[in-house]
């Protein structure tokens, strides 16, 4: 520097080129919607996340994201020295499975129900207890009591959702066919069936109407008759009774005799 007078003087000013923070906001993240993910920002002492939207803190270095759509989120990290850079992580929100599943149903016990459920790639269903296969979308159900299965549907994402269908179970009929019976040839008995609505019996051989409570049995041989009952549920239930057909006894009066008048004879009956 030169002043007026031609006198001279020097100083100096050194500039100091601080490198910019290395912040890293972290590799991009696939998330099923409703989820939610741990940002974690690093390479500097402050961080500032924006948009703010579904973040549990946008000024720490690891909040909490809850997206509720696929988003970019910057964050502007600051070092020691001041010196500021920004580094970006794109979250992708992905759908979940849209799940459609078979209305509650009531069946007879012992009988089964199809289970049918639909709307993603993987199926699994709990519990397995009746189930024919508790891993695909439409399992066969025989379950021994009153039971709420659930299936958890998965997509391409892997996304999952879940939906619940209950299973309920008819009480048989308490169908009683009668007390076993044993007739002598040539006759009948009745048949007296209850604990349904409607009956039917079988085989039909020698009764007269076999889809009557009380048909009339009139067997040449030893039968068994099995009837089965419907209640109105039209649950069906079954009971069997045995018509015993006993031989007739042969029965022999002897001779036939010849006598006079005011005369006798002995009569010998055997059998």
């Amino acid at each position: 520097v030169t002043d007026a007078n031609g006198c001279t003087d020097v100083d100096s000013v050194e500039v100091t080129v601080n490198t910019l923070p290395t912040v890293d906001a972290g590799p991009d993240i696939d998330l099923c919607l409703g989820d939610d993910t741990t940002l974690n920002a690093t390479g500097a002492v402050t961080y500032v996340w924006s948009p703010v939207t579904d973040l549990s803190d946008p000024n720490i270095a690891n909040p909490v994201a809850t997206p509720g759509a696929t988003v970019t989120y910057t964050v502007t990290g600051t070092d020691a020295n001041g010196c500021v850079n920004t580094d970006d992580i794109e979250i992708t929100v992905n759908s979940l499975p849209v799940v459609t599943i078979s209305n509650d149903t009531t069946i007879c016990t012992g009988d089964s129900a199809q289970l049918v459920a639909s709307g993603g790639t993987g199926y699994t269903w709990s519990p397995t207890t009746g189930l024919s296969d508790p891993n695909i979308a439409n399992p066969m159900a025989s379950p021994a009591a009153n039971t709420t299965y659930t299936v958890v549907v998965s997509n391409g994402a892997a996304c999952l959702d879940s939906a619940t269908v209950d299973v309920s179970l008819f009480t048989l009929p308490t169908v009683v066919a009668g007390p076993d019976t044993a007739i002598c040839e040539n006759e009948c008995v009745d048949l007296l069936a209850t604990g349904a609505v409607t009956y039917v019996w079988a085989p039909t051989t020698g009764l007269s109407d076999p889809n009557i409570p009380n048909p009339q049995a009139c067997p040449t041989v030893t039968t068994e008759y099995i009837v089965t009952g419907t209640d109105g549920n039209s649950c069906t239930n079954t009971d069997t009774v045995d018509v015993v057909i006993n031989a007739l006894p042969p029965v022999e009066a002897g001779a036939d005799e010849t006598i006079c008048n005011t005369d006798s004879v002995q009569l010998n009956a055997t059998g």
